[in-house]
């Protein structure tokens, strides 16, 4: 094959695997210090292999809920050892496709040829801006995927990620006394003793019904918390709980300003139900 060609084939198997959920498959053809500029946060680009496979489980996520990621279009144009292509691709679900039919994915790519075979070391994804409308759109967006990094990090018991999202002046209603916890360390303390007493075992985090709405540079996120242990003796435990999460967008990021956790009671007994399922 000559380089167009060559390059062809490359953005067919990427998106192949993409579509796919195959991340192997969408990693395979990049350089170790590629660039990207995708459309959530950070803006200054995921730099690095690690980092760019990092943002790919969320969105496989997102994508199993009805996605569709398709390329429509592409252009090449290749030199001897470096290129760029371009192309537009049907990327969303079918209720985003319902309100806006023509809506594309812009792809831009930049290659090199390494050891006589192309890598990609920039990609370049962007919506054009129409307005409110894709802008609470792609705001929605980016507060779930903060979510799903929540339930990563969860997962990983990693502490400072859970808490990279948290405003320092944050007032969260926990389940547990006091009335109030105020500010991140109080919530950090929170967080902290929840993985501890998870010990060896597997902790989990869900929040399978997630609703989010936007306006501007505010969001609020609701649904039933699904939180799951399992200890390392092979006995676990399931509860569900309601949460209500208020964000605003400090700094061109997404930061928890409030939170309100509960469990229903029973109105005989005066208890928490913690037993109770959807």
């Amino acid at each position: 094959m000559n380089s167009d060609e060559e390059i062809r084939a490359l953005v067919s198997r990427w998106a192949a695997a993409v579509h796919d959920g195959d991340l192997d498959g969408v990693l395979a053809d990049h350089a170790e210090d590629i660039v990207m500029f995708d459309v959530p946060p950070p803006h200054e680009g995921v730099r690095g292999l690690d980092a760019y496979a990092r943002t790919w489980p969320p969105f496989f996520d997102w994508q199993a809920r009805g996605a569709v990621f398709e390329v429509e279009s592409l252009d090449v144009t290749a030199g001897d050892d470096v290129a760029f292509a371009h192309a537009l691709l049907r990327c969303g679900t079918p209720e985003r496709f319902a309100d806006a039919p023509d809506e594309r994915l812009r792809l831009t790519l930049g290659l090199r040829r390494r050891d006589g075979r192309w890598v990609v070391a920039h990609e370049h994804h962007s919506f054009a801006d129409t307005g409110a409308d894709r802008d609470d759109t792609a705001a929605e967006e980016e507060v779930r995927a903060l979510h799903r990094r929540w339930f990563a990090d969860t997962a990983a018991k990693n502490l400072d990620g859970l808490m990279a999202a948290i405003a320092d002046d944050v007032v969260s209603y926990e389940h547990a006394q006091p009335l109030r916890h105020l500010g991140a360390a109080a919530v950090r303390r929170v967080c902290a003793r929840g993985l501890d007493e998870a010990g060896a075992g597997e902790v989990s985090w869900t929040v399978p019904d997630l609703r989010v709405l936007v306006r501007d540079d505010l969001a609020v996120a609701w649904g039933l918390n699904r939180v799951r242990t399992e200890r390392a003796d092979g006995g676990a435990a399931e509860t569900w709980s309601r949460g209500t999460r208020v964000f605003e967008r400090r700094g061109g990021a997404w930061v928890m300003v409030h939170q309100h956790l509960s469990y229903p009671y029973d109105p005989d007994t005066g208890e928490a139900r913690t037993d109770l399922r959807p």
